[in-house]
This record gives C-alpha cells, structure tokens and sequence, in this order.
C-alpha cells in the first residue's frame, strides 16, 4: 500500500512536470507507457525482467528526450533492489543527452528522482519495520501458547500428584483401622466370647452377649469403611501401570486420558481384563510391542488392548480367558469385540451413565 502511495505521488509530479514542456501529439504516450510499465513492475516479481525494462526505458530517453520526464516513477522499483545503488544510472539520460534538450527541467527531474529514492528508502524502512513486528508479534504468541499449555500440564500433573497422594492417605488410613482398631475389636468379642463360655450367672451371661453384638455391629461397621475406603482409593491408571512395569515379554505404552473418577466394578473390570490380556499376549502371540489406550468420552469409556504380532495360537471361540473378559464386561454392560487378525486385540467400550 506504501509503495502505490509512493508512486502516485511520484506520477503526479512526473506529469506535472512533463505536461508544461510537451508539444506535440502524441502527448498522451509517454504518460501511458510509464503508468504501463510502473504498473507491471508492481506485479512482476523477475528483477531481471524489471532491470532489463528501465534499461530500455533509459535507452529511450535518448531518442525521445520527453521521457526524461518519467525516469523518476520508473526508477523507483529498482532503488533499494538487489543491486543497491544501480539506480543511479538513471542519471545518465539526464546529463548525457543534448545540451538544449529541457536544460531548465532536467535539474528538477534529477531532484525529483532524489525524492524517489527518499520516499523508496523510508517505505523499504516502515516494511522491515512490519515484519519484524509480525515477527516478534508471532514469536510472543507461540512463547505464550507453549507457556500455556506448560502451565496446564504442570496443574493437570499436580491434581493427579495431589489426588494419588490423597488415594494413599486413604489407603494408609483404612490399613491403620484394620490393622489395629479391627485387631482390638476382635480380640475383644473373643475375650467376650470365652467370658460367655466360663460364667454361669445368666444375667452376667446376657449383659456379656449384648456387649458381644455391639461389638459385632461396630465390627462390621468398620469393615465395611474399610472396604469402602480401600476401593475407593486404588487409581486405576497407577495399577495398569504397574501391570506393564511388571511386563517384560515384549514394550508396553500406556495412553491414559481419563479425567472422572470411575466407579469401583469399571476400575476392576478394567485391570483384569488388561491382566488377562497381557498373559494372553505372553502365552498366544510372538508380539515385540504392544499397547494399552484408556479413554474418557461424553458418552462412554473405551479400553483398546492390541499388540504387533504377526501370529497368534490362541483360539478365541475355545479361551477360557476370552470368556473371563466376556462375562466381566457384561457385568458393566459394556461391549467387548476381540480380534486375531492382525495382532492380538481387545476393544472394549462401556456406556457412562
């Protein structure tokens, strides 16, 4: 846009300049030529094309000194180009030609042409300018989408850090109840038990066995917390893991991308079936590398088991282990589908409800 700006200019002042001094019919060509030729180079991209046509133009000016008037607007796409300082060559029509030919106008073209170069040189200056802003514009939005997505796996990894050290206070917690609370407990409804046995008063007797089904009651209370506890504190992504670190017949990669925390029979079904299927692959396929994908959708939640291997013996319509995965997952209502084909796999999908 600066560059059309430029020229405008440039032509204006060319043509006003040339206008006064043109005195024969053919007034309109040489102002159609340079707006002609000004206009291509605009839209030419070869230099050697745009060279080799203001040298010609330069050449003219020997023949048609009313072109001189025009050199200005025709230089200016080769000043700043390439080769630098060529443009001064457009010069030479100036002082070369004969000495009666627009002698009074001939020093304001050369001024003029010294205003083009003005003009090219602060309009080159304001373009470097742009692009090294949309440069750095660009740099600094790129820095910023990188640090971004560093901060969210920072915060992603430290919710999972925070929530597996909380599923393993929980889990200390539920071993520290069943370890010494259920310990005491049990001893106490069996001192209780041997007290029922020995004592023959019956109202001691009866004092002894209401004592004996409190105990019991708060004895199955806390198993059940415990229970509860315990289940609700195993992470399902640190146990599949722990399953293919313990793996070594061939590598495992593990794409984990669920956010919710499952329920407890998911969490289950889930880690056997990766069991069963790992065996499988020990067992049935000549695999180099396998993988296991868990994935979180709106609607479901999938688990894709399959390896690399180019044969498989096992026989799905006869394994036991087949029907082991199939009467899990259907106890979730979820749909299993197996192949051998290519490498062994396993698609599971399970329905959120």
């Amino acid at each position: 846009m600066n560059k059309l700006l430029d020229k405008l200019i440039i032509f204006i002042v060319c043509a006003a300049l040339y206008v006064p001094n043109a005195n024969n019919k053919y007034l309109i060509v040489p102002i159609l030529i340079a707006v002609i030729l000004s206009a291509a180079f605009s839209y030419v991209e070869a230099y050697g094309v745009i060279l080799g046509l203001s040298a010609v133009f330069l050449v003219i000016c020997f023949y048609e000194p009313v072109f001189i008037f025009f050199i200005p607007i025709m230089s200016y796409d080769i000043i700043y180009s390439k080769i630098k300082w060529i443009w001064i060559l457009a010069f030479i029509p100036l002082i070369g030609m004969p000495h009666h030919s627009f002698q009074s106008s001939r020093g304001l073209v050369a001024a003029f042409l010294l205003v083009a170069y003005i003009l090219k040189r602060r309009t080159v200056a304001l373009e470097n300018m742009k692009k090294e802003y949309n440069k750095l514009r660009d740099n600094t939005k790129e820095m910023s989408m990188q640090l971004e997505k560093k901060n969210r796996g920072l915060l992603e990894k430290q919710d999972y850090e925070i929530n597996l050290a909380t599923l393993k206070e929980r889990n200390r917690i539920a071993r520290d109840i069943h370890d010494n609370v259920g310990h005491l407990l049990s001893r106490s409804i069996l001192q209780i038990g041997a007290l029922l046995a020995t004592n023959k008063n019956e109202e001691t007797k009866e004092s002894l066995r209401s004592i004996k089904d409190t105990l019991s009651e708060a004895m199955n209370s806390i198993r059940s917390s415990v229970h509860n506890l315990h289940e609700e504190s195993i992470d399902l992504k640190t146990e599949i893991q722990k399953l293919i670190d313990s793996f070594d017949f061939c590598d495992v990669k593990l794409d984990y991308s669920v956010e919710t925390n499952l329920e407890k029979n998911i969490k289950y079904c889930f880690i056997a079936v990766t069991k069963e299927a790992l065996s499988n692959i020990i067992n049935h396929s000549n695999a180099t590398e396998a993988s296991v994908m868990i994935r979180e959708h709106p609607a479901l939640l999938q688990l894709v088991i399959q390896d690399n291997g180019a044969e498989s013996s096992y026989l799905s319509e006869n394994g036991i282990g087949l029907k082991n995965i199939k009467d899990r997952v259907s106890a979730i209502n979820g749909n299993v589908n197996i192949s051998t084909e290519k490498g062994f796999r396993i698609f599971i999908s399970v329905p959120k409800e």
